[in-house]
């Protein structure tokens, strides 16, 4: 009557452990940066030079989305970014092969994303950073950042990059 006792337990436990858990990271907030998921060829804006490819993926449930940036000259890095409910915001992190940390918060205004945050270069003091991210009717997307020397009262641009989905390798 024991074995058998335990045999029904055991059963029970496995079939409770084999139930998915149920979706948290399926709101439309947390889509809100699906946009921005795919393989990409990135381009400086003023020049339409290919400077980067770059992968960004929806990862862990749907529960962040992950950049891999591949520059063909400078620093690679990738960020990680995700919704905090609680927050009511994203946040992002950054690291890169330079050593640099920035922290990002934020989420949409009109159109856009706008995170705002600090950039720590290695050895040196942080700076205001804040970045932009459009996504454009034919399909590419707009990333534009800038930085603040009087602790965020005014910001000039640092760069601006257009992602455009990653050309098909030739056969």
């Amino acid at each position: 009557m024991l074995l058998q006792a335990l045999l029904v337990a055991a059963q029970g436990v496995g079939q409770a452990a084999a139930q998915p858990p149920p979706p948290t990271c399926q709101t439309a907030e947390h889509k809100q940066f699906d946009f921005w998921v795919g393989k990409w060829d990135v381009y400086r804006s003023d020049t339409n030079q290919l400077v980067a490819r770059s992968l960004i993926e929806k990862l862990y449930g749907g529960c962040a989305v992950r950049e891999n940036w591949m520059p063909f000259g400078g620093t690679g890095g990738g960020s990680l970014n995700s919704w905090r409910p609680a927050e009511k915001r994203w946040r992002q992190t950054w690291t890169d092969s330079g050593n640099n940390w920035n922290e990002y918060v934020g989420g949409f205004e009109g159109a856009r994303m706008v995170l705002t945050g600090s950039s720590a270069k290695a050895g040196g003091a942080a700076l205001p950073v804040r970045m932009t991210y459009e996504a454009m009717a034919d399909g590419s997307v707009v990333q534009t950042g800038y930085q603040s020397t009087d602790a965020g009262k005014s910001w000039s641009l640092t760069y601006q990059y257009v992602y455009r989905p990653a050309a098909s390798p030739s056969k």
